[in-house]
């Protein structure tokens, strides 16, 4: 189970990338409700939490909201350092103990994986010759269409 877990974190598909945005995604709206629930009511208490508009200050009439501004800096550094070091840090570790050798590299892909990509291979080949072959004949003939 674990070497499943490591191998489908080591894979770079667009599915696991869906998956992190979407944890991510929920991950950061975790931590702007707990820097708008705790710690924006401190920096206001901070900086005179008493009136209509705490956390501001005003300048001819207009409002400078610093409260909600440094909420926003504690929120973009809390949810850097936890995908730090619950993700990009771990992930590099392995990547090294793979590098040394400690660690096994995932698994070759399947027979039917390969295969695909042959084929695949194959028909891109054959697309690119024949494009080859019709500018030799004289240049941008289309194909024969068939009804």
């Amino acid at each position: 189970m674990v070497q499943g877990f490591k191998d489908f974190i080591m894979r770079g598909n667009v599915v696991d990338l869906a998956v992190g945005i979407v944890i991510g995604a929920a991950f950061t709206t975790v931590v702007t409700a707990f820097t708008k629930g705790f710690i924006q009511p401190l920096i206001q208490l901070m900086g005179g939490g008493k009136g209509v508009h705490p956390g501001t200050w005003h300048v001819r009439n207009v409002e400078f909201d610093y409260s909600s501004f440094l909420n926003s800096i504690i929120t973009f550094l809390i949810t850097a350092a936890v995908l730090y070091f619950l993700v990009v840090y771990p992930l590099n570790m392995l990547a090294e103990r793979r590098r040394r050798g400690e660690e096994p590299p995932p698994a070759a892909p399947s027979e039917e994986i390969v295969l695909l990509t042959q084929i695949r291979d194959a028909l891109v080949a054959g697309r690119a010759s024949s494009a080859t072959h019709r500018e030799a004949r004289g240049g941008n003939e289309e194909p024969p269409r068939y009804r």
